[in-house]
């Protein structure tokens, strides 16, 4: 039997069959394996998901006339129109005009007033800014908002600036600097 030819070929052909089966065999069981460990880790797995937040019941408003703004005023469309072409408000503009001075060049956080004086009934006070010490006077200008020093007094220093608001207008604020004490 060993010497037949075909029975040579036919074992040749059935070797790698025989193999094939049995590799898918213990494929078979490694898949079952992995078919129980999936299963016990899907009971064991407790997801934590947060519940959805309901939306907000929306409750429109009618519009009433009387109470409410123009969507379509002409004193909205003015300003608008004045924002996006760059007209500069009447204090801004006399601020542009001016020569700047050297405190405006610090911001009014890098500033403390350290003492003041009285010279020829003028008063004066001290600010330190970075490590140097200026000497100034009402009408002076200081600080990035185009500030002008209104009053000065033994204990602070009060201040005008020019800054824009959430409409995008210029307007005016005060602002003042405290007398810094030694240990401060």
């Amino acid at each position: 039997m060993n010497g037949n030819p075909s029975f040579k070929r036919m074992h040749r052909a059935l070797l790698p069959l025989l193999l094939g089966t049995a590799l898918l065999a213990a494929c078979t069981s490694d898949q079952d394996e992995l078919q129980q460990w999936m299963d016990q880790q899907k009971k064991d797995a407790h997801p934590n998901v947060a519940p959805l937040i309901p939306p907000k019941k929306f409750h429109p408003q009618a519009y009433e006339v009387a109470t409410g703004t123009d969507p379509f005023s002409t004193q909205k469309l003015s300003v608008a129109v004045k924002q996006e072409s760059g007209q500069v408000n009447s204090l801004l503009a006399a601020e542009m005009n001016r020569r700047r001075e050297p405190l405006e060049l610090f911001p009014l956080d890098n500033m403390s007033m350290v003492g003041s004086l009285t010279r020829d009934q003028q008063r004066y006070a001290l600010l330190k800014v970075d490590s140097l010490l200026y000497q100034v006077k009402v009408g002076d200008h200081l600080g990035l908002n185009f500030g002008r020093i209104l009053k000065i007094s033994e204990t602070a220093l009060e201040l005008r600036e020019v800054v824009q608001d959430a409409a995008g207008e210029w307007t005016e604020r005060t602002n003042t600097l405290q007398l810094q004490e030694k240990g401060q």
